[in-house]
């Protein structure tokens, strides 16, 4: 089972089998897995397509739960690439510090002073990507290519919970201690918001959830 489609600004989607009952669609950048990933909630939500799991990678989206996965495969290029806007999900402010041990290290990156991060950071308006590495855990995109930040060389075993950190052009929080390699420039007041598993859904940051920081002094 194999689709493909060409675009000017998205490149291609490939359908591959993933299962009895599912498709992991291949879109080749992030921007067209976003664009697919909304466009499959927007079927979803008007009945249009009978999946119980959509679940957005850096590039791909896994459709999960499918009756006729090759009826899909063949019919998703036609509407895949609709980005709708309406699906967006809601906008969630992040009460943070720039005070991270990393700060310095990331303004010097950049080529600004230390006290400029903060409002670099705080003027983006970032955008769920997608979850993985720990429960909660989302990569939020949204900063701009000027600022693509390397990992740290050595990354540190354990980072503090609520530790806000860059990497490439992804921002990220942690929502609990853990080891990590990304780079530590603020701290999130509240970290427990993140992840609560009696919670529907556990994760606060779902794929499609708008984010914007908001600075504060603890």
């Amino acid at each position: 089972m194999s689709t493909s489609k060409t675009g000017p600004a998205t490149g291609w989607l490939r359908a591959l089998p993933s299962g009895p009952r599912g498709v992991l669609i291949d879109c080749g950048t992030g921007e067209a897995a976003r664009a697919c990933y909304r466009a499959l909630q927007a079927r979803r939500v008007n009945g249009l397509l009978d999946a119980t799991d959509l679940v957005p990678g850096a590039t791909t989206v896994l459709v999960d739960g499918v009756d006729e996965p090759e009826l899909l495969a063949a019919d998703f290029p036609e509407w895949a690439l609709n980005d709708d806007a309406e699906v967006r999900g809601e906008t969630v402010e992040i009460p943070v510090c720039y005070d991270g041990p990393d700060l310095a290290a990331v303004a010097a990156l950049w080529g600004v002073e230390p006290e400029e991060v903060a409002g670099i950071h705080s003027a983006v308006d970032y955008e769920s990507a997608f979850c993985g590495f720990t429960p909660g855990f989302a990569y939020l995109e949204g900063l701009p290519e000027r600022y693509r930040t390397p990992r740290r060389d050595s990354p540190r075993t354990s980072v503090p919970a609520g530790s806000v950190a860059v990497a490439g052009t992804y921002t990220g929080v942690y929502p609990r201690s853990s080891p990590g390699g990304w780079q530590l420039i603020a701290t999130m007041t509240n970290p427990t918001r993140l992840w609560n598993e009696h919670r529907e859904p556990a994760a606060l940051l779902v794929p499609g959830t708008r984010v914007r920081f908001v600075t504060v002094t603890i």
